[in-house]
Parts: structure tokens; C-alpha cells; sequence
């Protein structure tokens, strides 16, 4: 038997799409953000049959909002998560050095000791930045891969992040942290990864209806239901998981960033790491981006009601996260230079702490009363490790032969776009070969999907609609090509 591709189209979707209706598969995961993905990599891996179903596409969800860290969870030992700390500073290990290094790189994060952070946030941060890094030696992540933390000079600051204000600034604290090339890419390479072990990557196909042993699903583009029978189901679906588990308590909390020009700022080099005000655990952060931009966050506001399609952030996040900034930089930015914003919906599992803030970023792994497992909460850095504990659950419940799981030494697939290529964008760099593999390759079936999950170039609002007309021609043309 050949080896499956790890090419997603629309050609192996009408393939997959009749098999899943055909054949009772071992694995049936419902959600196609980084847990889903996660998950049917994680069975595929152990040898088990997959489908994965999503309603819209790969990373439509909270996984393309995030602030693309993968971090080692200098948060939760501020707030005394020392548990959760130790998981995120060993899953950051694993992926920067064996699943994922082509895809993760080392950023510097500079705490800057100027006028705006007072002498308690200094102490507090250098020293967890010294504790952060003891969490790197506990998980045997190299220097090689993140240097040590240092204090450094007022002048090294300023060339570092040339915006800051240099009247009072005393130098900095400097540690380093990992950073996605992007989110949504990762997202669609290890839903790729396991494609290439023989997984069902469904995109817009909508669970109507979940049980212990399969679904009612819907063809989105078509309109037709079918039955897809499975020996397990796993809901992954985030912030709707209570939409199919009604035991489970979803707690939203809207994290919201916002996106500026990088030369704005100076055009940064390593990351500035704001304390809130009055906080020694809490941050904003301004994070040196591609495309010569630069994205500002994040917000923690409780998000109730009905969970929307997408989430919008809200004038008073974006101002507050104008005034964080402004505190330590030179030349305050403005509103109107404000490129894009955008916000997405943490899945926290609801422990009935006043603020979200304070919600445990623990993963909740359980079993529904209809017999389905339900996997929530946790963060992108962790999705490997949540994955492994809903498969081990879905195996013991559902009786399922799996072998162990092996996606700590599993390397994710390569993302391989010729570099000679007809540019459509100068502003952006977005190339034809760039929309062609996101077609060809990554399961992209509209020009939203590569501008809005493949490429990131609709962050911004004006760079998307430029560049909307090119790529809606040429993702026509390969859809045709593809068949």
C-alpha cells in the first residue's frame, strides 16, 4: 500500500468525503482548530483510522487569534500554576526542538525599566524571567535553541525597540520565548502531518447531531447529511463544545490584539513586555510580526452570551491596549494608525472565578453522558499534550487497540513553496505560488481561506481587499486545475 500524501484539496476531499460515509472509522474528531488537528494526528499516529469533520475551515476558530507563542508559561507561575507552567515549558521544548523547529524561532522579550513599570514590577518580572528559564533547564531546551535571560543596557534596549522613550530608561530585562511563524499554519500542518498517515481532513462539513459511536454531518457546500459511524468521537470544538456537550460549562474570555505598522514602532527587533498597571502578572505585549507588521496584546474580558461566528474586539480593548503601549514609548501611537484588529475566544473551562483572568489554563479531558469524549481549554502550546490525553481516554472508554502515543518524536511535515515565484502584492510579498500551494496543498477552497488562514495577509483590511481580485483568480484557476 502507498503512503497517503499530505495534500489536502478539493480532489481527496470528494475521495475522503464518500469513504467517510462508507466506512466506520476508529477515530471521529469534531472541531478542525489545533486541538481537532492535534487529535487526528495523535490517532492517526498510533495507527488508528480518522475522520476529522469542521464546519467552516482549518483554523476558523480561536486558533488563528492567538499571539502566536509558543511560551513557556512565565504567566501561570506568576499566578502560582506551577503545574501548568512545567507542561507548557516542555511542550514548547518538544515542538522548538523536534516537531516543529522549522516552523518556531526564538524571540527576544524585553522588559523595559523605564518611567511607565514601577521598581516592583522590575523585580517581579526579572525574576520570573529567572524562573522561566530554570522551567527551559528542567525541560532540557538548549541556550542553542533559547538563549539564557539577561539585563541589558538602556542603549541595547533602544536598538532592540527603538520606540521606547529614553527619558528615565534604565536598560531592560531580556529573556526569550518561541514564536510561531503563524498560528493558522500550524493549524494546517499537523492536520496536514496527519493526512500524510492516511487521516480524513474534512473542512466544511458540520456535525449536526454526536453520539458515542459516530455523527449526523452535513455536506456545507452541498447541503447533504449522511451518517459517519465510528468506534469513538471526540469533540474539539472550543468555545461550542457545550453547544454538543450540554455538562460542559464553557467560560469565553476575548482576547483581543491590535496591528500597527511596524515602522511605527521603529521596526522592533525583539517583542516589548508591557505590565499592566498595578500588575506583576499580567501583560501586553507588541510583537514584531511578518510583513513588516507588528501585533499588540492581549485582552482577557468575559465573553458571554451566544458564541458568535467571529469574534469582534471592542473599542475599549483596542484603547486600552493603545494606553499600555504609549506608557514606555517615545511618540504615542495613535487610533487612526491603527491597521487591523482582531480578537478570538479562549475555550476556558468554566471554574466560577469572578474574572477569566484567573481561570486555570488546565485542559479538561471527560466523557459525555451520550459517550463521546470532550476535549476543552488548555492553549496552543499544550495542544499536544491535550491531544495524547483524549485519545488515552477515548481508547480506555471506547475499548480501542491503540499503541502509545509518539507525536513527542514526531516531526510535522515541511512546507515546501517555490521561492521564485510571480509576486501579486508588493506590499505584502503574497506570491501565485504561495496561493497555489495553499490550494493545491493546505485544503484552501475560497480566497478567504488563503487570505484569511493561510497567508494572514487579511489582518489588514486594506491589504486584503487589494489583494482579493489576484487571488480570487488564481485560487479559481487551481481549483480547476486541481478538479
Amino acid at each position: 500500500m502507498s503512503t497517503p500524501s499530505s495534500a489536502l484539496n478539493v480532489a481527496r476531499r470528494r475521495t475522503d468525503l464518500t469513504l467517510a460515509a462508507d466506512e466506520r472509522t476508529d477515530v471521529l474528531v469534531i472541531g478542525g482548530g489545533i486541538t481537532g488537528a492535534g487529535v487526528a494526528l495523535d490517532a492517526a499516529s498510533r495507527g488508528l483510522s480518522v475522520t476529522l469533520i469542521e464546519a467552516e475551515d482549518l483554523a476558523f476558530g480561536t486558533s488563528r487569534f492567538s499571539s502566536k507563542l509558543v511560551h513557556g508559561g512565565l504567566r501561570y507561575l506568576a499566578t502560582g500554576d506551577v503545574a501548568t507552567a512545567k507542561e507548557s515549558a516542555r511542550e514548547r521544548h518538544l515542538l522548538m526542538t523536534t516537531i516543529a523547529p522549522h516552523l518556531i524561532r526564538p524571540l527576544g522579550q524585553l522588559l523595559p525599566f523605564s518611567r511607565g513599570v514601577t521598581l516592583r514590577q522590575r523585580v517581579a518580572g526579572a525574576a520570573g524571567m529567572g524562573l522561566g528559564d530554570l522551567l527551559r533547564m528542567r525541560a532540557h531546551t538548549p541556550r542553542a535553541v533559547l538563549p539564557a535571560p539577561r539585563i541589558v543596557s538602556a542603549r541595547v534596549a533602544t536598538r532592540l525597540a527603538p520606540a521606547l522613550d529614553s527619558r528615565g530608561l534604565r536598560g531592560g530585562m531580556l529573556s526569550y520565548d518561541g514564536q510561531l511563524v503563524d498560528d493558522a499554519r500550524l493549524v494546517a500542518t499537523v492536520a496536514r502531518t496527519a493526512a500524510a498517515r492516511g487521516a480524513r481532513i474534512l473542512t466544511r462539513v458540520r456535525a449536526v447531531a454526536l453520539r458515542g459511536d459516530g455523527a449526523t454531518a452535513e455536506d456545507v457546500l452541498t447541503g447533504e447529511r449522511f451518517e459517519i459511524a465510528a468506534r469513538s468521537v471526540i469533540n474539539a470544538t472550543g468555545v461550542w463544545a457545550g453547544s454538543l456537550d450540554e455538562a460542559i460549562r464553557v467560560r469565553p474570555s476575548r482576547g483581543t490584539h491590535i496591528v500597527l505598522d511596524a515602522a511605527d514602532l521603529g521596526s522592533p527587533t525583539a517583542a516589548l513586555t508591557i505590565p499592566h498597571e498595578g500588575s506583576i502578572s499580567r501583560y501586553v505585549f507588541a510583537l514584531p510580526q511578518a510583513h513588516g507588521r507588528v501585533i499588540v496584546g492581549l485582552t482577557d474580558e468575559d465573553a458571554p452570551g451566544a458564541v458568535p461566528r467571529v469574534a469582534q474586539p471592542t473599542g475599549p480593548e483596542i484603547e486600552f491596549l493603545l494606553r499600555s503601549l504609549n506608557r514606555v514609548i517615545t511618540t504615542p501611537i495613535r487610533r487612526d494608525q491603527v491597521r487591523g484588529a482582531f480578537a478570538g475566544l479562549r475555550p476556558l473551562v468554566d471554574s466560577g472565578s469572578d474574572a477569566t483572568a484567573d481561570v486555570s489554563r488546565r485542559h479538561l479531558v471527560a466523557v459525555s453522558d451520550a459517550g463521546f469524549v470532550t476535549v476543552l481549554g488548555g492553549k496552543l502550546t499544550t495542544y499536544r499534550r491535550m491531544a495524547e490525553d483524549a485519545v488515552d481516554l477515548a481508547s480506555e472508554v471506547r475499548g480501542l487497540q491503540a499503541a502509545p502515543s509518539r507525536t513527542a518524536a514526531l516531526r510535522l511535515v515541511d512546507r515546501d513553496v517555490p521561492t521564485m515565484s510571480e509576486v501579486l502584492d508588493d506590499a505584502t510579498g503574497l506570491t501565485r505560488a504561495e496561493v497555489e500551494f495553499a490550494v493545491r496543498v493546505e485544503g484552501a477552497v475560497t480566497a478567504e481561506d488563503v487570505l484569511d488562514r493561510r497567508t494572514r495577509v487579511g489582518l489588514v483590511d486594506a491589504d486584503r481587499d487589494r489583494c482579493l481580485p489576484a487571488v480570487e483568480a488564481v485560487v479559481a484557476r487551481t481549483l480547476a486545475d486541481v478538479g
